[in-house]
């Protein structure tokens, strides 16, 4: 019987072809991050990295994307997604969600019960 230990991992990420990834779950985590603190700086603290690296990340997906994610607070220091930005993060939630959702009852299908992941 599954006693809880079986879960279901996932990684998922759009990629442009011959141009590689355009983001991912990282990208994804910071943006909610910013979204949630209003600041890259503590999203990057949050995140382990220096505001440097978060900085050159942000810019290349931003760069790969050919649009702005983020923008600056005006009056005061901070970010907050754009429009667009706050698009692409729910579009990836959703995505996310309805993908592991449909995996995790895939699973429970074709499994032995002792190698279900948890519904």
């Amino acid at each position: 019987m599954n006693d809880g230990k079986t879960s279901l991992k996932m990684r998922m990420w759009l990629e442009q072809k011959g141009e590689g990834a355009l983001f991912g779950p990282g990208t994804m985590h910071m943006l909610q991050l910013i979204d949630e603190l209003g600041s890259l700086n503590k999203a990057a603290a949050e995140l382990g990295m220096s505001y440097r690296r978060a900085w050159g990340r942000l810019r290349e997906a931003e760069e790969r994307i050919g649009r702005s994610l983020v923008e600056h607070v005006r009056g005061r220091k901070g970010y907050s997604l754009t429009p667009f930005g706050r698009q692409i993060l729910e579009s990836w939630q959703r995505w996310q969600k309805e993908v592991e959702d449909f995996a995790r009852r895939r699973a429970a299908e074709l499994f032995p019960e002792e190698l279900r992941p948890k519904i």
